[in-house]
């Protein structure tokens, strides 16, 4: 690979905040450098509360980056050297870098960073095609989108857990292919796109789904430093940017430039570095051992583990590359369950490790960075010590920043250093033993979670794709035609051409082609599925509690949750017990969050079955407000005792529902039952479902499924 150049420093372009400034986040730093060393490591999820920086240094990262040379005129970012063979604005023939041409004519520019916004649509992110001239014209009229944009930069994805699924699926196999492709009514265009690809998320508000989870290369968890002194360093150099970013850029231009410096010759020795057998076992005993699914997490930490030691100056694969390989790239391939938090229990990796012992001639100790190797934290051009970019610039982990708690050096690769980046060990912590009536109680479900029955919402709407309920959606199957009311996403052929063909003669046709105007275009209309608000409303009463069934009514409700989890739903949680009704969990895509509430959920006291059943109305007429697309389902859980108001309070309250789609679970029990449940259910139109038949594998065998 040809020695890259480092950009220009950031105080010449537009000012941003510098990746060296950021305070803390070693673990981010390491896996951001890793994929700039080398794309083959296949991304960064960054997963952290708000406020933490996310954005901030991933912006940052691209101007560290070597700037590309792209063929004059290519809007799909060609290398002069190496031209793709089937760009769309190509051949890019001799004298730019053709095949024939070996050096080629190319024009520098520093290296992209395109943002992909959550609302953006499918033709923005792949780009299209302009359906109306490849029928009337028949040429391939292709407009780039921002996968061309982001060739050979970077791909920042904010908030990539709130982007359509489809999307990320679209996203994640052209970052895996290093290939867009556009396919639209049998035209097809095909351009490369290789770029790092970098996406972060809240958890709060909602996870990824784990088959899109695993194909992020590598995740970190990040989160706000607790110790004071770092943080008044975060406030202090944030005060001093914002009163004059041109002038804090420029402070930090020096750092920023040796640490782009150290990307490069980093890049430059990638290809050079030795995967030798022992570390290869390493790799496979840690993923065997920590039971992940599949083999892309050996390859992804055998690339990351090459790139680590490039970075830290090594020709050949150590240890201690394959271990904080495989510290950012394991952590989120180990959920079994969509409820379990990320996380690798590091005393069991170091033991993982320790069972394969080293080639006598391999894994040798020349090249220490330790001791002043090139990857050390001698090693930096300038010699300091936290502030340099051997040690991922100065992050307030060195010996300027007050208050420091992770160690002298900062440095974003040494495991000593942890820091907020460092994902917690292990797995979330177990509920605690059962505890019925009590207050606080932790209940965990008996056995593993088990998919609930399938509840839809009846009717075709239209809100946010998901996996509920019959809606109209960019994608699914093709029910219809409609004339567009603008660009059509999706023409549909056969109604076009049926729609142009009484006025050929009219238009002068005279030979075969057919004529077609604007007015002629049909759009196809799709069915599939969307996501609703799921808002459960469960009775935490004495009553609910008395006969040991909190038990069950958990673990009912956590498969409703699961259920809503993999159907892309939101969800609110509303329990009611004494004398009023508390909204636990406002609605949101964080089922996790619904889980761990419910989980500590105290019971006990009378029934208002009234107060539930008004909060209940009161939060679907907010949101309804907030999203009038997405259509609710509420599921309310109870055994209809009313012990807290009067009955009739309850009667009118369940009438308020009596539009929404609902259902009853009626957690009553024993020989003699007095249908109370049924009989609330009857007055808002709602189905009743035994909660046995939320629990009992026999009734979810007999799922009741809405045709679609």
């Amino acid at each position: 690979m040809p020695e890259a150049t480092p950009g220009a420093p950031p105080a010449a372009r537009e000012a941003r905040y510098p990746f060296t400034a950021v305070v803390g986040l070693a673990d981010l730093k390491l896996a951001l450098i890793l994929n700039a060393v080398s794309p083959r490591v296949g991304g960064v999820l960054v997963r952290g509360e708000k406020g933490t920086a996310k954005s901030t240094i991933v912006r940052a990262l691209a101007a560290l980056l070597p700037p590309v040379t792209t063929v004059p005129g290519c809007r799909f970012s060609c290398d002069p050297a190496a031209p793709d063979p089937g760009c769309p604005d190509g051949p890019h023939g001799t004298g730019t870098g053709g095949a024939g041409d070996g050096a080629g004519i190319g024009i520098p520019r520093p290296a992209r960073l395109v943002e992909l916004p959550v609302g953006a649509s499918e033709d923005r992110l792949a780009g299209s095609l302009d359906i109306e001239r490849a029928l009337t014209e028949g040429v391939k009229a292709f407009e780039p989108g921002l996968l061309a944009a982001a060739h050979r930069g970077v791909l920042y994805v904010d908030e990539v857990n709130l982007l359509h699924d489809h999307l990320v699926d679209l996203l994640l196999d052209a970052a895996a292919l290093g290939t867009c492709y556009v396919e639209r009514e049998g035209v097809s265009v095909r351009h490369a796109a290789r770029f790092l690809l970098v996406g972060t998320m809240n958890p709060e508000e909602g996870e990824l789904r784990p088959q899109l989870l695993d194909r992020f290369g590598l995740t970190v968890e990040v989160r706000a430093s607790r110790e004071p002194g770092e943080r008044a360093e975060v406030v202090r150099r944030r005060l001093a940017f914002e009163t004059d970013p041109a002038a804090f850029a420029a402070a930090w231009a020096d750092r920023e430039a040796e640490l782009a410096v150290r990307i490069a010759q980093a890049r430059a020795r990638v290809a050079d570095v030795v995967l030798p057998d022992s570390a290869l076992r390493r790799i496979a005993t840690v993923c065997a051992g920590f039971d992940v699914d599949g083999l892309r997490a050996d390859l992804v930490t055998a690339n990351a583990a090459i790139a680590h030691a490039a970075w830290r100056g090594r020709t050949e694969v150590a240890a201690e590359d394959v271990r904080e390989a495989a510290r950012l790239a394991l952590p989120h391939r180990r959920r079994r369950d969509p409820f379990d938090a990320p996380g690798l229990d590091e005393a069991m990796l170091d033991a993982l490790l320790a069972q394969v012992p080293d080639d006598p001639e391999g894994d040798g100790p020349e090249d220490d960075p330790e001791d002043g190797g090139p990857g050390g934290s001698g090693g930096s051009p300038g010699g300091s010590r936290g502030d340099g970019p051997g040690d991922g610039g100065p992050d307030g982990s060195g010996g300027d920043a007050p208050g420091d708690g992770t160690g002298s050096s900062g440095d974003p690769h040494d495991p000593a250093s942890g820091g907020p980046g460092r994902p917690p060990a292990g797995h979330a912590a177990d509920p605690g033993p059962e505890a019925e009536g009590g207050h606080g109680e932790r209940v965990a479900p008996p056995g593993p979670l088990r998919p609930a029955r399938v509840f839809t919402v009846p009717g075709i709407g239209a809100g946010a794709p998901g996996r509920r309920s019959r809606a109209r959606t960019p994608l699914g199957r093709t029910t219809g035609a409609r004339v567009p009311g603008g660009r059509p996403a999706s023409v549909h052929l056969t109604a076009t051409v049926l729609a142009a063909a009484p006025y050929q003669r009219e238009r002068g046709r005279s030979g075969p082609g057919l004529l077609l105007r604007r007015e002629d275009l049909r759009e196809a209309v799709r069915e599939g599925r969307e996501g609703n608000l799921v808002l459960l409303v469960v009775d935490a009463s004495g009553s609910m509690a008395a006969r040991k069934r909190m038990s069950a009514v958990k673990a009912a409700v956590l498969s409703l949750l699961l259920d809503a989890y993999q159907r892309r739903d939101k969800v609110g949680l509303i329990t009611f017990r004494g004398s009023r009704a508390d909204l636990v969990l406002p609605p949101t895509s964080s089922v996790e969050a619904g889980a761990a509430r419910l989980r500590e959920l105290p019971t006990g006291g009378r029934t208002p079955l009234a107060a539930g059943l008004l909060r209940a109305a009161e939060v679907l007429r907010v949101e309804r407000l907030r999203d009038p697309a997405r259509r609710p389902l509420l599921v309310l859980v109870t055994d209809g005792r009313v012990t807290s108001g009067t009955v009739e309070e309850s009667r009118r309250a369940a009438t308020l529902l009596a539009g929404v789609t609902s259902v009853v679970v009626d957690c009553e029990s024993g020989h003699v039952r007095l249908g109370l449940a049924a009989s609330l259910a009857h007055r808002m139109g709602a189905e009743t479902v035994r909660l046995d038949d939320l629990t009992d594998l026999a009734g979810m065998i007999r799922q009741r499924r809405t045709a679609a």
